[in-house]
């Protein structure tokens, strides 16, 4: 639970709760787990009705405790699960109504077509531009650039997968380092290889008749995925001469 500094005089002045944060305090208080968090996220989250601070006669936004606590549970199911805001809202708000409801669960869709997940799987979704935008705390010229290079790419409706926000999440930590989206075009000539050679291997799984085999090309897709990212990270640290935690 995050917790809220004691009131004071200033522009929250005609705001008598003492509990009630500014939209900076807010930020200071997520940013030590959230730390890509910014205000233009926050005032996005609110206008896709994730939360409803109170506002001041002069127009200032004041959150509570309990507006905190909301954000901080929708950067984790975002974060954690890729769920969508929209699947978001009805569960946080689902859960405040006192309904025993579980955590939900969405299907990876590519091309129109949702693909079930495995109880062990973890749960993914689609988004949509903005959100995308929203979540990395990018601009609109920045995603395009990044679509320039085949760092990411939207699904035929012009929403992304899930996955489109590790992806712009990384490329974001990177570029602190001074490296680019232009310097990252090898990596993704790398993935596709990878993905290639991947495919080629369930290919024929893909193309039985037999119904149970073609369901048994995605579970073996996993598997190689899984091993293919593994040995990957294995050679980059060997090659830096490097060991990660």
């Amino acid at each position: 639970m995050f917790q809220t500094p004691s009131g004071g005089a200033g522009q929250g002045a005609a705001v008598t709760d003492s509990g009630l944060m500014s939209i900076g305090a807010v930020l200071n208080a997520l940013r030590d787990e959230f730390p890509d968090i910014t205000i233009s996220k926050i005032r996005f989250l609110e206008s896709e009705g994730l939360v409803e601070p109170r506002r001041t006669p002069a127009g200032y936004r004041k959150f509570s405790a309990h507006d905190v606590e909301r954000l901080a549970q929708v950067l984790r199911m975002q974060r954690d699960h890729y769920l969508p805001l929209k699947v978001i809202r009805e569960h946080l708000d689902a859960v405040e109504r006192g309904e025993a409801v579980a955590l939900p669960r969405v299907g990876r869709q590519r091309d129109g077509e949702t693909v079930p997940e495995s109880a062990e799987a973890p749960t993914v979704a689609r988004i949509g531009r903005d959100e995308l935008l929203a979540t990395a705390g990018i601009d609109d010229q920045e995603l395009k650039e990044w679509e320039s290079y085949g760092l990411l790419a939207p699904l035929p409706d012009g929403a992304y997968d899930a996955e489109a926000v590790t992806v712009a999440s990384l490329v974001v930590q990177l570029g602190r380092f001074g490296i680019e989206p232009r310097h990252l075009r090898v990596m993704k000539a790398a993935a596709d290889r990878e993905a290639g050679l991947v495919d080629q291997v369930v290919a024929p799984l893909k193309r039985h008749r037999n119904p149970q085999t073609r369901a048994h090309a995605e579970a073996r897709t996993k598997e190689l995925a899984g091993l293919a990212v593994k040995l990957h990270a294995a050679l980059v640290q060997t090659a830096l001469g490097v060991r990660l935690p």
